[in-house]
């Protein structure tokens, strides 16, 4: 209820004079506890708010707000095993207290990646970082420094020749918004974003919602470590990005559509801020207006209901559903929201038909998938290719399998499943063969996994990630994540073995304990490692 109140109180100032955005301004501008405490009663809420949100976000927290470099802490980066060269140049230019780090910068496939100065860089020696330090430079190297490819009709890879037509396409959306929704439905199109969950469903529930307000909103903060995708299409094809929003709008009646995307990216916000620019200049947005919220550093607001508690002004925790968002969303209003991915697709779908792209793909995973590819591929980079395609192919023939010797691969972020090398000739890429295995397909993101990387080091890595991104709403993710961090690490450095039994029971109440899929979905990764690499393993269990 009290959550409800301030939600009601923030709403007053809406996204004109947004809460959020306010409290970030002045954590980042480190301002004192009275400029708070004004923001506090401009807004009629208890000063316990507005601390609350900003002491929990990697960017606004008070111990954090003074770092000039941020080095990546990712995934990708630490099997990469380039980041502590990277913190020793750092040393040379920054005093320790200036040097911070961040979860994820979408270098996956470069690695050695950092944040400074609103942008990130890849750089391959001390020398280079310094001339990026006394550069001062406002771009970031190479934008698109990897390769994209397509194995299929590209449907989100393809260039935009013609901007002010490929707009101007959304007029037949709003001739007839049920048949739109009727061809999503016929599409099959699927949340790309990882639950799969049917994309026609939430638009066809926001649309026959009664409101005089409706949003839709962009997931852009899924940060998924070893996943770009989101990245290439903010910063390369952000017209797809931004038309599935529009034409989303048109058909439920929703005229704000909001972008949170996330402050690693700081490429990609600007990429869409020009964008925008561009299209209200074209006067090509009818009654439509757009909003670009920047994250401030939290995994756990690419939880959809976490996400619309942080554009609030609100601490991002995960919220208890029903209701929906579709029924109860941002300000308490109907909202569509879905990720960066799906909005993609829809371009392509109204232009071609339901059915045209449910042809490509296979049985329920309908159309084309991003996927990542990092550092230890000899083709890394970003390619579409068609759902259905077999995982062989993917790694052998597209990414020109790897650079060195690869025990596993972590497909779908820290929530996905450990995928043995030896199973990739078993696996289509596809959300039923990898459910149907035990894994999960998720945003297709590939960590590989070398076979000189201890697999303790990686789950209690992942175990970590999980400890400190949680939101804290409920026991078993705030707790258990930590409990099984300690376990795994004491194993390593004491005289100390796991209770296997303790272990066991502990996965399972993070399983069906949580609220959302962080806590619910860590499991996954420890029960795969635990059934493909228990020789390994063992040791750090009791017998």
């Amino acid at each position: 209820m009290a959550n409800r109140s301030t939600r009601s109180l923030s709403a007053r100032k809406e996204l004109e004079d947004n809460l959020f955005e306010n409290i970030s301004k002045l954590a980042v501008a480190d301002a004192d506890e009275n400029e708070f405490q004004k923001l506090s009663r401009r807004y009629l809420i208890d000063d316990s708010v507005v601390y609350g949100t900003a002491s929990f976000y990697d960017f606004t927290r008070e111990d954090e707000r003074k770092k000039k470099i941020r080095i990546c802490n990712g995934t990708a980066c630490m099997v990469a095993g380039t980041q502590e060269r990277v913190q020793q140049w750092a040393q040379g230019s920054f005093s320790h207290e200036e040097i911070g780090h961040v979860a994820c910068v979408g270098h996956c496939h470069s690695n050695s990646a950092i944040l400074y100065k609103d942008n990130t860089y890849s750089p391959g020696s001390e020398e280079e970082l310094k001339r990026i330090v006394e550069r001062e430079t406002n771009q970031s190297q190479n934008p698109l420094s990897y390769e994209v490819g397509s194995n299929t009709e590209p449907v989100l890879t393809a260039s935009v020749s013609d901007p002010v037509s490929f707009f101007k396409q959304a007029e037949s959306v709003r001739k007839d918004g049920q048949r739109v929704i009727q061809e999503l439905k016929a599409s099959g199109l699927r949340g790309r974003g990882g639950a799969g969950f049917p994309f026609w469903f939430k638009i066809d529930a926001v649309a026959k919602e009664k409101s005089d307000l409706k949003y839709i909103v962009c997931n852009a903060d899924e940060g998924d470590p070893g996943a770009f995708s989101d990245m290439y299409l903010l910063e390369h094809q952000p017209l797809k990005v931004l038309y599935g929003m529009y034409a989303s709008g048109i058909c439920v009646g929703a005229t704000r559509g909001v972008l949170y995307i996330r402050g690693e990216y700081p490429n990609s916000i600007r990429a869409i801020e020009e964008t925008i620019s561009q299209l209200e200049e074209q006067r090509l947005l009818e009654d439509f207006k757009f909003k670009v919220i920047r994250g401030q550093g939290s995994y756990i607001c690419g939880e959809e209901t976490a996400l619309l508690s942080s554009i609030e002004g609100l601490r991002p925790e995960v919220r208890v559903r029903p209701p929906y968002p579709a029924q109860y969303g941002l300000f308490g209003k109907p909202t569509l929201l879905s990720n960066v991915e799906t909005f993609a697709n829809l371009h392509w779908i109204i232009d071609n038909g339901g059915e045209q792209y449910a042809a490509l793909g296979t049985g329920s995973s309908t159309g084309t998938k991003l996927v990542s590819f990092d550092g230890f591929f000899n083709r890394p980079g970003l390619f579409e290719l068609e759902m259905g395609t077999s995982l062989q192919e993917a790694v052998y023939e597209i990414g020109k399998g790897f650079n060195a010797e690869i025990k596993a691969l972590q497909i779908g972020g820290p929530l996905g499943g450990i995928v043995p090398i030896e199973k990739i000739e078993e696996l289509t890429l596809d959300f039923e063969s990898f459910d149907s295995a035990g894994f999960l397909l998720g945003h297709a993101s590939f960590v590989s996994i070398p076979q000189s990387f201890p697999m303790i080091r990686y789950l209690e890595h992942l175990l970590k990630f999980t400890a400190d991104e949680s939101c804290g709403k409920c026991y078993p993710c705030r707790i258990g994540s930590h409990r099984g961090y300690e376990m795994l690490k004491k194993s390593q450095e004491q005289d100390f073995r796991i209770d296997r039994q303790l272990f066991d029971d502990l996965i399972e109440t993070l399983e069906l304990g949580s609220l959302c899929a962080l806590g619910g979905g860590i499991p996954l990764p420890l029960k795969n490692a635990l059934k493909y690499f228990g020789e390994e393993l063992k040791e750090y269990f009791k017998s």
